[in-house]
Formats: C-alpha cells, structure tokens, sequence
C-alpha cells in the first residue's frame, strides 16, 4: 500500500518534469548587447552612429581616420569571410596590426595578431566590439612572483672553477 504522502511526492516529480520539458522548449539564448543595441543594429550602423558609441579612445582614432593598412586588413576579412560561405569559420588573417580596434563587420572572423614572436590566433566574437586586437595577443610573458631564481641566495654566488 503506498502512502497518501508519497503519491503526492512522484505526482509533484511528474509535474517538475513536464514543466522542465516545457522551460527546455522555450528556452532562449541570452542576446548579445553591446551598450543597449544588438547585433544587428551593430551591424546596420553608421560610422558616425558607431563612433557615438565606442569609447573615447577609440572614437578619437577613428574621428581622426582609418589608416590605409587598417582598411586593407577589413578588405581581407570580408574577402575571406564571402569565401568560406555562411555556416563555415573563414580562414585565418594574419596581421601586425594590434592598435586596430574591432567594430562589429569584424565578427566571426580568425585573426592571427602577431606579438612581437608568434602569431596568435584569436576568434573574434560579439563581446570584443571597441577593444584592440592587441588586447587578445599578450606581448610578454607575466611575472610569477616567489619564485627563486639566480643570484637569489648567497649559495647561489659560488661557482666551482673545476
């Protein structure tokens, strides 16, 4: 005999189920923003419209103009992204170019951005609009602190000569 309590337990699993089945179905994706407007407002904008939106900095560079190297480098993203079709990554770009800023014709591209030794690759997404390419290709390697090295300690200063 099962117990009037426990009828009610698997009744209220039943119904957690179906409602998580039903929240599943119209779940929806968080959509990306940058500064209130979405990608595709992003993408439909102006020059003058995108410069009122960026920050300080790179609307200054931008008011002052594009430099002929960073219009080539758009040239050959769009190039690359009509090649590889709609669904497909476009092949990578590489580029010495790390005070370019990214504005949102650059998204869904490979940008390989060279940092003083190697290339590296960075996938360019939504979130990246208004920052610089050099942001995303770190050009030293970082300090670990508390780690000993030479000359460190006195012990360290004697060399056997043979």
């Amino acid at each position: 005999r099962v117990s009037p309590s426990h009828s009610l337990l698997i009744m209220a699993d039943e119904i957690d189920v179906e409602a998580v089945a039903a929240l599943r179905k119209k779940r929806q994706f968080k959509k990306f923003t940058y500064r209130g407007l979405e990608l595709e407002t992003l993408l439909d904008l102006s020059k003058d419209e995108l410069l009122s939106i960026v920050h300080a900095r790179a609307r200054r560079g931008m008011q002052r103009g594009m430099k002929r190297k960073h219009k080539t480098l758009l040239k050959k993203l769009e190039k690359v992204k009509t090649a590889a079709g709609p669904n497909n990554k476009p092949a990578t770009v590489k580029t010495h170019l790390r005070d370019m800023v990214i504005i949102p014709e650059m998204i869904g591209s490979v940008v390989a951005v060279y940092n003083g030794k190697v290339f590296n690759l960075v996938d360019i997404k939504c979130d990246m609009v208004g920052y610089y390419l050099g942001e995303f290709s770190i050009s030293y390697r970082p300090v670990r602190h508390g780690r000993p090295g030479i000359g460190s300690t006195n012990s360290s200063r004697f060399i056997p000569l043979k």
